[in-house]
């Protein structure tokens, strides 16, 4: 199957504003891309762009005084299989974990462990270690926060999200990567696109958070939001948690006077939308 994608952001600035964008489709579906990403800004302003200590691709440039409009947009190809269970993936023992897992062990600017761990081992401990200790985790945080998006905070923490109990995707995404990580499970923060293919139309995600856990070898997708697998998804940037990859990073004051994205199912590249066929 092919999916269609982009986004229209507009950002306003009182003056030239340094802006450090990770909007791009990540590097391990770069195979993937059937009609290439198309971006550029409105007015015109030069950019360029690297690799942060994650992977990511930044988009870098400035801002003038006024209004800004980054628009870009690319068709995929998607095996559409939904994301894989794997019920006997196991733990692995922290001396037996790569090092450039160790990394998502530790506390992080939303997701602190040290505030948690108590927490986390109550309420886990006694579960079988594994995928099902994680999809445990999964199932709780789903259950515990409502969620609100007139009540999204941007310095809502995993430990508040606990307390609070609503908040939006990146809050659930925070919670369940804290409680793993404070089992010795490492888990990294992940946004992307999102649609709403193969499932009813009620409350589309075009853009959301999610989290992959370490086990068994391998990075395994596991969404606390949604709770379920879903087709279609398209990894953006991978992170400790939100602080290491907003949409965008603004070296200045700026206000968000636009955003709109779009992730949708379409015949073959740079073809038609396919009729939605929802299934519940």
């Amino acid at each position: 199957m092919y999916i269609r994608y982009g986004y229209e952001i507009t950002v306003t600035c009182q003056q030239p504003t340094a802006l450090v964008c990770l909007l791009s489709v990540n590097d391990d579906r770069a195979a993937d891309i059937r009609s290439p990403e198309s971006t550029f800004t409105t007015p015109a302003v030069p950019t360029s762009t690297y690799r942060d200590l994650f992977g990511n691709r930044c988009l870098r440039l400035v801002a003038p005084a006024g209004d800004l409009t980054i628009w870009g947009d690319a068709t995929i190809e998607d095996s559409g299989l939904p994301d894989r269970i794997v019920p006997s993936a196991r733990e692995l023992p922290v001396p037996d974990l790569p090092d450039d897992c160790l990394v998502f062990l530790m506390g992080s600017r939303y997701c602190e462990t040290d505030r948690l761990s108590q927490i986390a081992w109550d309420l886990f401990g006694n579960v079988s270690p594994g995928w099902s200790r994680v999809q445990a985790i999964c199932d709780f945080v789903h259950g515990h926060i409502r969620f609100d998006y007139m009540q999204a905070r941007s310095t809502r923490t995993a430990f508040d999200a606990f307390h609070e109990r609503v908040g939006v995707c990146r809050d659930f995404a925070h919670l369940a990567v804290a409680l793993c990580r404070c089992l010795n499970i490492p888990a990294r923060y992940v946004n992307g696109h999102l649609g709403d293919i193969g499932v009813p139309v009620v409350d589309p995600m075009d853009f959301s958070a999610w989290i992959e856990v370490f086990l068994e070898g391998r990075w395994h997708t596991f969404d606390p939001r949604n709770n379920l697998p879903r087709i279609g998804r398209i990894v953006v940037a991978r992170g400790r948690d939100a602080a290491d990859i907003p949409l965008i990073n603004s070296f200045g004051p700026h206000v968000l006077k636009g955003f709109r994205v779009w992730t949708y199912e379409v015949t073959a590249p740079g073809g038609v939308p396919v009729p939605v066929q929802a299934t519940a």
